[in-house]
């Protein structure tokens, strides 16, 4: 009997200790931690690091970003951190009573240096889009920012990280090359990207299309009906051939304008998170493949 008291006794104990000493075990190796807001940002940074450094995300692959509650298990994640990534343009706006409970980490936007595009309507108008990443051009700016904040903060492996983040500049180059001739090579009338959030305004500058969206950003409201009307009336008036909806979010507003447009409903961009390992975009590079690769079908004739 008193054997049992004991295991219960020590149980919680014994889980409070692991807490405590799980953070200092995951970096026994000695190697450089670094922690981001979300999964696109950890897997560039995974990619600068290579194996010089640990890369976590705060977020967990399918989360909605926009709206993100950080847990306690989050800050326990990041406590010894010795560097945090994040997006900035008002993308994280949880992220601040986040940074105040982890005194001393420095913090590095990787959006600096980047030209935003401002947010046309809605309660957010003016402010800045904060999807840059969606950009392949933009990208390029990331991986500098992430390679620099590497080198500054672990000089070490200083030499790692410049190789690393110029290869991966390339690679992402290459695959967005080929994507890039498809999409110009679709009639102009046609080459339109209608999707549920206004999230890829800068991918639609890259790629030479027009855009139009339901809603701005992600938010608590979604779709009024007047949001909803003007897409679809301007969907019917230049006879645009698609919709597309985003993977963190509902796509039956996307699917209900296609209906009344007699659009076809293209399917599933990704944007603000990675899929699991085993799912369809589980690195950036996929990210911007796979999204690019349906709006490509959707609008094809």
């Amino acid at each position: 009997m008193f054997n049992r008291i004991r295991s219960r006794t020590c149980a919680p104990l014994l889980a409070a200790l692991l807490l405590i000493l799980l953070p200092q075990l995951a970096t026994a190796d000695g190697k450089f931690k670094v922690v981001t807001t979300f999964t696109v940002l950890a897997d560039m940074a995974r990619e600068v690091a290579g194996d010089a450094a640990v890369v976590e995300s705060i977020t967990k692959p399918g989360a909605e970003i926009h709206n993100y509650q950080p847990t306690p298990g989050d800050i326990l994640k990041a406590r010894d951190a010795q560097l945090i990534l994040r997006n900035g343009m008002n993308l994280e706006l949880w992220f601040e009573r986040f940074l105040q409970r982890l005194q001393g980490v420095p913090a590095v936007t990787l959006s600096d240096g980047i030209e935003p595009i401002g947010i046309a309507d809605g309660p957010y108008g003016g402010k800045p889009n904060p999807h840059a990443w969606m950009s392949p051009d933009s990208a390029m700016i990331y991986i500098d920012n992430i390679r620099d904040a590497l080198v500054e903060h672990d000089a070490a492996n200083a030499a790692t990280y410049k190789a690393n983040a110029e290869a991966y500049k390339a690679r992402i180059q290459a695959a967005v090359a080929p994507i890039r001739e498809r999409l110009q090579a679709i009639p102009e009338n046609r080459r339109w990207l209608v999707s549920s959030e206004g999230a890829f305004s800068y991918l639609a500058r890259d790629f030479g299309l027009k855009e139009l969206y339901l809603w701005p950003i992600n938010a608590d409201q979604q779709g009024t009906p007047q949001q909803v009307r003007k897409v679809i009336d301007a969907m019917r008036a230049n006879q645009i051939p698609a919709i597309f909806s985003e993977s963190t979010i509902s796509a039956s507003p996307a699917q209900q304008v296609a209906r009344e447009t007699g659009a076809k409903y293209g399917g599933v961009l990704y944007v603000d998170s990675l899929s699991e390992p085993s799912g369809p975009v589980p690195t950036y590079l996929d990210l911007l493949r796979v999204t690019s690769q349906t709006i490509a079908d959707g609008l094809a004739e």
